[in-house]
């Protein structure tokens, strides 16, 4: 006898659907009242459920993709509640399935659908085939709860009688996708119900047979290869007792690590960790990647100059005459190594080369504009100390493994350049170059700068470690020269740690020198000509040291004497020349143009920047050492209406404000400077700094700008030979300020010869040149009245006022 689904009276229920989801009777599960469709119907439910009738009702439809299914389920509202998260939740239990009829209208928000309740008849008994596919379903179910370890649920399945009660209970299975569910949902006949739930489990249960057999598959195989391993390290063992006896040699000594690591004279926790890796380099297969990243590791271990070092040379005398002989003034710099070498060889005569573990290294920073010869400088030193020298460059390194090394974890692991720098130079004290350390970068993979304060900190560098080594290394013997353009650009806790040394550039004199005896033989040899081929008069390097150059450094006053012998090397190629010949200054001009930089000085009177009122030199500091600054001023016409401070040429904030501080003070001591403010407040005041490309900032330019203003308003120029630096207070104090080495070259330089500085800053004046000094007419001031009696031409001067 077949099991038979009849259909009752009609229904009608608020419909609550079920988006992906699928609900079979005899099932109880939590839905979330958040959703409004599911709220709408409970709340629907509710208030058609007259008392004493029972729980609300609602029908369970699923919803896959917008389309809801033919069959649902009739649900009652066992309990309405907040779930566990705390959002508010209903508990609703399937009761039995409802074919879904046409729509109809109820109470509330939701949709009402008249349906037909669907009863299933089972005969009892059960015939033989069914009863034996009752008993397939609970084996099958019973053996894929044992695997998930659910044994409480087994109990349950087992006391399930019913038919269809047992389909339905697969409902729970979180294997079945939803349209496997709906298909369940929407068998009718319990039996044929049973058959799909049967096949649908035993399907998945296929599924992971296959899925523990490829794993049992792969667990083999590794043990296949832990046996072969094992075979191997016994195969090896064998063999090297064959060889012991019969009085063989083990083979290349450079493949036995462990004899060269005992061999080798390394200090002794390096030893150690040295041959914990030859131990692991043992046990590991020939075909494992470890071991490959192990000789690499031990390759460079053995590598390193552990305990090679060279010696100093002692004789100080000698070593300062290297560096005279090799580099022309940099005076600071040559007393700072000569001290060095003093002080070492006294520790030494007293037996204190190492005290604490540490040795007497060095870390100094050299810190000018380009060309002025920083990274040269280091190779003197190494020179002079009798020390090997090595270069490293920093400009643009983002990545702080590039100091510290890469750990050995990763593919292609390399030690840091610190620990490269030591084994490419053999020994463990030489001259390590820090090049360009001010251009350090950083970004996601790190703060290089950062990574250099262990390395260049003399109190913790002696047990320097490097992520690949990761075994200490001393640096307390090495000095480090690092060269900068900017100091500012260095960190500060960098900057703590490295003796400061400025290079501000090279006079006049010095560069006359730099190029007959270091630029002017290297190009000679460079163009293939002969020492004697060509002379050049000292007045003719003058010349272009002057003119056709304006430069802290040296760099451009190579290239013009580059430039110049290769002009003469083609003239007398081509007949034109002959050779030897001698380059007086009147020659320059025919050979390699005109100059380039002619003095403020030298022009023309009518032609110069300051020959109209408002207009006042200055004096700054750049990446490139020191320049001249022109500030311009001029007033609107009141007519315009554009009253106010305008200011352009790309300035910074502190120039901002030191531009309204002069005019605040000349606004408010006009009548004392006898300067008719009393228009400013109608007219508007522009300062303008040109070369307006170039972002300029820094509280030095004060006194520059109340005397380019004070100068508009009088109508009194300011004096073509005179500059000035200073920073200007409400009250009308000259500050001091920075850079006045750097400052007083570059005006020797542009052929000023008076120059105004704070009275606060004469102290710096002892850094200065004194063939400078001699040349230059210096006036420190503590008051900008000062400055405008200095600066100002005397009013005589029948020049009117010019208004933009």
């Amino acid at each position: 006898m077949a099991s038979e689904s009849k259909v009752t009276a009609p229904l009608t229920l608020p419909v609550l659907p079920l988006d992906d989801e699928v609900v079979l009777p005899g099932m109880v599960v939590p839905l979330d009242l958040s959703d409004n469709d599911v709220r709408a119907a409970v709340e629907a439910a509710q208030a058609a459920a007259r008392p004493g009738t029972g729980k609300p009702r609602v029908l369970l439809v699923p919803r896959v993709d917008g389309t809801y299914a033919a069959t649902g389920v009739l649900g009652t509202v066992e309990q309405v509640g907040r779930l566990a998260d705390g959002d508010p939740g209903a508990l609703v239990r399937g009761r039995g399935r409802v074919r879904i009829g046409a729509g109809t209208t109820g109470p509330g928000g939701a949709l009402w659908v008249e349906g037909t309740a669907v009863e299933e008849t089972v005969p009892d008994p059960l015939p033989g085939a069914v009863a034996e596919l009752v008993k397939e379903y609970k084996a099958l179910a019973t053996s894929w709860l044992k695997k998930r370890g659910a044994w409480q649920v087994v109990d349950r399945v087992q006391q399930i009688d019913g038919v269809g009660a047992l389909a339905d209970n697969s409902g729970y299975s979180p294997f079945l996708t939803v349209e496997q569910k709906v298909e369940l949902l929407e068998t009718a006949d319990p039996v044929a119900r049973l058959k799909l739930a049967t096949a649908q489990l035993r399907e998945h249960l296929a599924e992971q047979d296959v899925a523990e057999t490829i794993a049992k598959d792969v667990q083999e195989g590794v043990d296949k290869q832990q046996r072969e391993f094992l075979l191997r390290r016994q195969l090896e063992a064998v063999r090297k007792e064959l060889r012991e006896l019969n009085g063989e040699s083990e083979g290349d000594e450079s493949d036995d690590y462990r004899a060269r690591v005992e061999a080798a004279d390394l200090p002794e926790k390096v030893r150690e960790a040295a041959l914990k890796e030859v131990d692991k380099l043992e046990r590991a297969s020939d075909q494992s990647p470890e071991g490959s990243w192990i000789r690499t590791w031990l390759d460079t271990v053995l590598e390193l100059p552990w305990n090679e070092r060279t010696e100093d040379q002692y004789d100080i005398p000698g070593a300062q005459a290297i560096l005279d002989a090799e580099h022309a003034g940099l005076q600071d710099v040559k007393e700072r190594i000569t001290e060095y070498l003093a002080v070492r060889k006294r520790r030494a005569e007293r037996g204190l080369g190492v005290v604490g573990g540490r040795r007497g290294g060095a870390v100094l920073a050299l810190v000018g504009p380009p060309g002025v010869g920083k990274t040269s400088l280091g190779e003197s030193v190494a020179h002079a100390m009798g020390r090997k020298f090595v270069r490293v460059a920093l400009g643009g390194v983002r990545d702080e493994a590039e100091i510290r090394g890469h750990r050995r974890t990763y593919v292609g692991a390399l030690p840091g350049r610190i620990v490269r720098a030591i084994k490419e130079a053999g020994s463990m004290n030489p001259v390590v170059l820090l090049d360009e350390i001010d251009k350090v970068g950083s970004d996601f993979r790190g703060d290089p700068a950062a990574a250099l304060l262990e390395v260049l900190d003399p109190a913790q560098n002696h047990t320097f470690r490097d992520h690949y080594l990761e075994v200490e290394l001393d640096l307390s013997d090495v000095v480090f020269l690092a060269t900068a353009n900017v100091l500012e650009a260095i960190p500060e806790a960098l900057r703590d740690r490295m003796e400061l040394v400025r290079l501000d550039g090279y006079t006049e004199d010095e560069k006359v020198v730099i190029a007959r005896d270091h630029l002017l033989p290297r190009q000679l040899e460079r163009t293939g000509l002969e020492p004697g081929e060509v002379v050049l008069e000292e007045a003719a390097l003058r010349k272009l040291a002057g003119e056709y150059t304006r430069e802290a450094g040296v760099r451009t006053l190579e290239r013009s004497v580059a430039r110049l012998l290769r002009k003469i090397a083609a003239q007398h190629e081509l007949g034109e020349r002959e050779l030897p010949c001698t380059v007086t200054p009147d020659d320059l001009r025919g050979l390699i143009g005109r100059p380039h930089h002619v003095p403020e000085s030298a022009q023309d009177p009518a032609e110069r920047r300051t020959a109209v009122p408002g207009v006042a030199t200055g004096l700054a500091v750049t990446g490139a050492g020191g320049d001249v600054l022109f500030v311009e001023a001029s007033l609107a016409d009141p007519e315009t209406g554009a009253a106010g401070l305008t200011l352009t040429g790309q300035l910074g904030d502190v120039m901002k404000e030191s531009a309204r501080i002069a005019l605040s003070f000349l606004r408010s001591h006009g009548a004392e400077l006898e300067l008719p403010v009393t228009g400013l407040k109608d007219r508007g005041v522009h300062i303008h700094f040109p070369a307006g490309a170039v972002p300029k900032d820094g509280p030095s330019a004060g006194i520059t700008m109340t005397t380019a203003l004070a100068s508009l308003l009088s109508g009194r120029l300011v004096r073509t030979d005179v500059a000035m630096t200073g920073e200007v207070s409400l009250t009308g104090r000259v500050l001091p300020i920075g850079g006045v080495k750097q400052k007083l070259l570059a005006a020797h330089r542009a052929g000023i010869t008076t120059v105004v500085i704070p009275k606060r800053n004469e102290a710096d004046l002892d850094d200065v040149p004194a063939e400078i000094l001699e040349k230059l007419e210096v006036h420190p001031v503590t008051d900008v009245r000062q400055v405008l009696e200095i600066a100002l031409a005397p009013a005589e001067v029948p020049v009117e006022a010019v208004a933009a």
